[in-house]
């Protein structure tokens, strides 16, 4: 699992790392009953605190991408069918954490949404 930490971005490393998985497993990077490093070997791998690992892990599970067992790790799960309503709430919640990163970058409106297309038909970049 291939994943990177910007510490000087906005968006807290949890998040960052959240995503990064739960987008892994969207695109088939991650196969569902793939196992997942331990907290603690994620952490010292990225130079993270193991809370800040567990509580990505935590947010994931809760939405339902990964399954964690005491003994077994945490391994990938289907990915969750989201209900309209979620997706919507969903997309809002993404929409304001890359505008308020976008405000305090500065970035102007066209280059942030330019952008921002670029890697929704680029994602690996």
């Amino acid at each position: 699992m291939i994943v990177e930490i910007d510490p000087d971005a906005a968006t807290p490393p949890y998040e960052q790392l959240r995503a990064q998985i739960a987008a892994l497993i969207r695109t088939g990077g991650l196969a569902v009953g793939a196992r997942l490093p331990s907290i603690r070997q994620l952490a010292r791998d990225l130079g993270l605190a193991a809370g800040t690992v567990a509580r990505a892990y935590r947010e994931l599970e809760a939405a339902g991408y990964l399954r964690g067992r005491a003994g077994q790790g945490t391994v990938v799960r289907e990915i969750p069918q989201l209900s309209e309503t979620e997706r919507t709430a969903r997309l809002a919640d993404a929409a304001r954490t890359y505008a308020a990163a976008v405000r305090e970058l500065g970035i102007e409106v066209d280059v942030a949404l330019t952008t921002a297309q670029f890697h929704l038909t680029h994602p690996a970049s």
